[in-house]
């Protein structure tokens, strides 16, 4: 068997993600809604994004990913292969922390948000 870089782990992730993203989106043309009332509490509870105080592990990953194709910025491959490397690399979650602000960030206190709540 080849050996699987990072990138290329990270790249079939996010084209899984992106399989699951065309589910979500069939399930929400049959059932307008679907995605805020049904999806997103359970995505949520599965990335397990509330809990702070706990480092990112290989099981929700994932998850996140997918969350991520279905924001409006997309997946950022380049973070998510960062990511692979530090869980798989073994790195005490210190060492992982630092690659989290390569993500794209997020708009000036300034700049008003274009989302919709």
């Amino acid at each position: 068997m080849a050996n699987i870089t990072t990138q290329q782990l990270a790249e079939l992730l996010v084209g899984i993600a992106r399989t699951q993203q065309a589910i979500v989106d069939a399930s929400e043309s049959l059932k307008a809604g679907f995605k805020s009332s049904h999806l997103a509490p359970a995505l949520d509870n599965a990335a397990r994004i509330r809990v702070t105080t706990r480092p990112l592990t290989l099981q929700e990953l994932p998850a996140r990913v997918l969350m991520q194709c279905l924001g409006r910025a997309g997946p950022n491959v380049e973070q998510i292969a960062r990511d692979l490397e530090a869980l798989l690399s073994g790195r005490p979650p210190a060492a992982a922390a630092p690659a989290a602000p390569a993500a794209p960030a997020a708009p000036a206190a300034d700049t008003p948000s274009l989302d919709i709540v």
